[in-house]
């Protein structure tokens, strides 16, 4: 069925709705499976979508579907990214069992562009500590950053790619204490951050609902580094007691940070 072929008995601007629908729950979620498509939009718009107008756009999708990196696999609209790295049955497999997160349908169309991401007060707050403290008021520089650490706690999240994302930008860490102040702020953006594993959910969302009882929380300092582990971010070597100190300050580290 070509975008300009409608569904008998529907119009022109239902059936751009319902791709709209399909293409923002495919970025929300990574996959989703044609009849979980069919039940959120019925249940946020009057008019009503069945079956054979889903299988239709199956068997024959529009382009709008590929222009916007969503695929066909099985049942399922898929994500772009999972098909090329060959990670549907993975994705599948992690997100059996947890509930859907099913925003209102004005942020839940937002979706629709694959750039869109929640802004969330503990963005904001990592943003603002970085826009301050390390770039000094560089608003774009601080974004640019903010947008890559995001990008990673929603997808594969890694500390070890989180450090390199702040070596990459040219990040030189004061000291022990901002490095833990960061990674702080960066956890709790990670925990507040709607990932595809988790049907849309946030970790913390997840946490809340169904796993409070059989896990703990992370502890309120988890990032107590010990002396001999400090790393020089630009070499990836342990630094030494008489070697210049990471921070920059030109001192020795046994007289810099290694002494606070």
């Amino acid at each position: 069925m070509s975008k300009k072929d409608t569904p008998p008995g529907k119009t022109q601007l239902f059936y751009e709705g319902l791709i709209d629908y399909i293409i923002s729950l495919t970025h929300l979620y990574g996959l989703v499976h044609k009849d979980k498509a069919a039940e959120i939009f019925n249940l946020q718009n009057e008019a009503k979508v069945d079956a054979a107008v889903i299988n239709d756009i199956m068997d024959d999708p529009p382009e709008d579907l590929a222009n916007n990196y969503v695929n066909i696999c099985d049942d399922y609209f898929v994500h772009d990214t999972i098909m090329e790295f060959d990670e549907f049955d993975q994705h599948l497999k992690c997100r059996q069992g947890k509930p859907f997160y099913i925003p209102a349908r004005e942020e839940l169309l937002r979706y629709k562009d694959d750039c869109y991401f929640e802004v969330t007060e503990q963005y904001r707050a990592l943003l603002s500590y970085v826009t301050r403290h390390i770039f000094k008021g560089d608003e774009l520089a601080a974004e640019m950053l903010c947008e890559d650490v995001q990008g990673i706690c929603q997808f594969d999240f890694s500390l070890q790619e989180i450090l390199e994302v702040f070596d990459t930008r040219g990040v030189v860490f004061k000291g022990e204490r901002q490095v833990n102040d960061v990674m702080v702020l960066v956890m709790e953006l990670a925990d507040n951050t709607r990932v595809w594993e988790n049907n849309g959910h946030t970790p913390g969302e997840l946490f809340e609902k169904h796993e409070r009882n059989c896990l703990q929380p992370l502890p309120a300092q988890p990032f107590k580094f010990e002396k001999a582990d400090i790393i020089d971010f630009k070499t990836g070597k342990k630094v030494g007691r008489n070697d210049p100190c990471p921070c920059g300050s030109g001192k020795k580290y046994k007289k810099c940070c290694l002494a606070e």
